[in-house]
């Protein structure tokens, strides 16, 4: 499959100030614009089409000559932009497509090819980082009330799409949709989301470019040093709860009847426990037990999933992506096997990555040891984490 970047880079960026629309701005003794292209060009992305205003003729002179770059012209909406930069890659064999905003700067190759792996088995994919700060509404320079965070996250680009399909969303959509995923979802397309890089901020604000500046001179500082290899991290969790009385057993976040239940201060989900154990070990940050006391009676019978978030978020805070993650749940009963492409699915949305990324098998101890003699459930898990 062919891959294509589409770079919008027409608006105008008033907020920004500075006077020259932010893309043009210099950071760091490069424009804007410069950084955002040389992310796509190491993660080798050949083919990049920039979306230009008809006002910028120094920027279209600027890259007349750029071989692996294509020029189309802005529109007076984004939306319109966006048609334009598709249009001008037809007839080019492209069947994959990156749509991203000039004024992120700081997106890592890392965060460009996750997006582009997850298109293997989506028609599109898009990068985001999930709410946890509290939300408030708010009148008149005072609180108003809150809102429910659950399920709630910050989008990011690049947005990936298969060519054609994103193609046909936008020529079929009336306009004014607040950026691609939400044309993509109009024409029914399912949008798969991976976990997004809490560096990838977009310059919006004045102060914003010496926020950009110091997150890529940290970038060049390790990419320049003589131990600019990637950070990789390997974690591992294990985790046991004893059978007890009860009637369902919550195994990865799926709950599964049973005619016996197992015993714990939260939900007893030891799957999600071994995986949420592996990352805190990734991050060299304790285990579940330091974070959430079994003693603090809160979190008494709570689901698991908060646990796990909990992980996640922490290693996005550390800036730190997960790869991957592998949960073998080990036990006589109940059976895995019919149950396992669900459990995936739903660690998947809580850890933000594709369901191609989370394992979960099962197998038994041979009657041997306690879970031969079904006793209780024991899980092992390992996780994978990437700082670029």
């Amino acid at each position: 499959m062919t891959t294509a970047a589409l770079i919008v880079a027409a608006g105008r960026g008033s907020r920004a100030g500075g006077g020259l629309p932010k893309q043009w701005r210099d950071l760091k003794n490069r424009r804007v614009i410069d950084w955002t292209l040389k992310a796509f060009r190491d993660a080798h992305v050949e083919t990049i089409a920039l979306v230009l205003s008809p006002l910028d003729q120094p920027a279209w002179d600027s890259f007349a000559d750029a071989q692996d770059i294509i020029l189309a012209q802005g529109g007076a909406e984004r939306a319109q932009s966006v048609q334009n930069g598709l249009r001008a890659l037809q007839g080019r064999g492209i069947t994959k497509v990156l749509i991203h905003d000039a004024a992120r700067p700081c997106t890592s190759p890392v965060l460009i090819n996750t997006v582009i792996e997850a298109l293997d088995n989506a028609a599109a994919a898009a990068p985001a980082l999930a709410i946890t700060d509290a939300l408030w509404t708010g009148a008149k320079g005072r609180v108003s009330g809150t809102q429910d965070r659950t399920g709630l996250f910050g989008a990011q680009t690049p947005q990936g799409f298969h060519y054609d399909a994103i193609l046909a969303a936008h020529a079929a959509h009336p306009g004014g949709a607040a950026d691609d995923v939400e044309v993509a979802r109009a024409a029914g397309l399912d949008v798969v989301i991976v976990a997004g890089d809490p560096d990838n901020i977009k310059i919006t604000r004045p102060e914003d470019f010496a926020r950009a500046a110091r997150i890529l001179e940290t970038e060049n500082t390790m990419t320049t040093s003589a131990t600019s290899l990637p950070d990789i991290r390997l974690g591992n969790g294990y985790d046991v709860h004893r059978f007890g009385p009860g009637d369902s057993v919550t195994l990865c976040g799926v709950t599964l009847p049973h005619e016996r239940g197992l015993q714990g201060h939260s939900d007893a989900d030891v799957g999600m426990h071994a995986v949420t154990d592996a990352i805190y070990g990734a991050l060299a940050q304790g285990d579940i037990g330091q974070h959430f006391p079994p003693s603090d009676p809160q979190w008494k019978g709570a689901p698991s999933d908060i646990f796990l978030r909990h992980a996640a978020d922490l290693a996005r805070t550390m800036g730190f992506h997960i790869t991957n993650v592998d949960c073998t749940l080990v036990c006589e009963f109940p059976k895995i096997g019919p149950h396992a492409a669900e459990m995936r699915a739903v660690m998947a949305e809580i850890l933000g990555l594709d369901p191609t990324r989370v394992s979960v098998k099962a197998t038994t101890s041979e009657r041997l040891g306690f879970t031969g003699r079904g006793e209780g459930i024991a899980s092992l898990a390992t996780a994978a984490l990437v700082k670029p």
